[in-house]
């Protein structure tokens, strides 16, 4: 199934769909200041950030930069960046 810009999908099948290229600004963590308190892996809505090895990771393919995960982090581990295109 192709998804043109703007399309509407059933909820939770964002893993079947790379969404990044949507993307304006990205998330990175701070690992120094992370408590590993898993917060932003319940509420992302794409499922882009998990969990590995006691750390948590973003894959960019999935992650559409709502920015839902910086902005619940209590620790402020996460900043939200420009994209570079």
């Amino acid at each position: 199934m192709k998804i043109t810009m703007g399309a509407v999908v059933q909820g939770g099948t964002s893993l079947e769909y790379k969404t990044g290229s949507w993307r304006d600004q990205r998330p990175v963590i701070d690992y120094g200041l992370c408590k590993t308190c898993g917060i932003c892996e319940s509420v992302c809505p794409d499922s882009a950030v998990y969990q590995r090895d006691e750390m948590y990771l973003i894959d960019y393919d999935y992650c559409k930069g709502c920015g839902l995960c910086a902005y619940e982090c209590p620790a402020g581990a996460i900043e939200m960046i420009a994209e570079e295109k």
